[in-house]
């Protein structure tokens, strides 16, 4: 999205995992950011071997996310840059199409470029945010969606907290726990299911943190 920037940040620049269950804004969209670089193409050979750390580091807080956390870092460990580049590949791209579809109209209705896209454009658009230029994926691919949150949880964007709640409810929890859901059970996936592992739990939270707030 044009008002989030730049994505491809060192992986260094990630919180090594999120400490409490929410509250934290800056894990929350630091998270959320990871995410969206992870769905968006296949994970380069730095944010791999920051990843590899993790499993030796330790994580605090959440005990399912340090779980999850620590599934990450071992299947970085048995990862290449060639590997996850040919899991990705299937996954998400194949010949025509992939293993798993990350879209979420494909998810609510079972088509593409369909009626939740053309509300989530018009909610886009009532918040200001723009798609980068050079940018075809279309705005519910889950990568954009985790970007789009991003910079709402962002504490220097100024986005309200039932704002991004609104937004979460109603173009990522319909669709986006069936989506990891699946990322882990797909025959590709090694290094990915623990993408999905991951990404299902924070979910988990992010909800249960948005719901506490209503």
């Amino acid at each position: 999205m044009e008002t989030q920037g730049d994505l491809a940040k060192s992986a260094t620049e990630y919180s090594p995992a999120p400490q409490t269950e929410g509250g934290d804004d800056t894990m929350r969209a630091n998270m959320y950011r990871l995410l969206a670089t992870l769905t968006s193409a296949p994970a380069a050979a730095e944010l791999l071997e920051r990843l590899r750390r993790i499993a030796g580091e330790g994580v605090s807080g959440n005990e399912d996310m340090g779980t999850a956390w620590r599934t990450l870092g071992l299947a970085s460990a048995h990862a290449t840059v060639a590997s996850v580049d040919d899991e990705y590949h299937d996954l998400f791209v194949g010949i025509g199409r992939g293993e798993i579809v990350p879209y979420g109209s494909w998810y609510q209705t079972g088509f593409l470029m369909d009626r939740p896209l053309a509300f989530l454009r018009r909610d886009l658009a009532m918040l200001g945010i723009l798609r980068q230029d050079g940018n075809h994926e279309p705005e519910d691919h889950i990568s954009a969606l985790c970007e789009t949150m991003s910079l709402m949880a962002d504490e220097d964007t100024g986005f309200a907290i039932n704002v991004q709640r609104r937004f979460f409810h109603d173009h990522l929890e319909p669709w986006v726990g069936r989506f990891f859901a699946d990322m882990q059970r797909a025959k590709s996936a090694r290094f990915y299911a623990a993408v999905g592992q991951l990404g299902e739990r924070f979910f988990d939270i992010e909800r249960r943190y948005l719901e506490m707030l209503a």
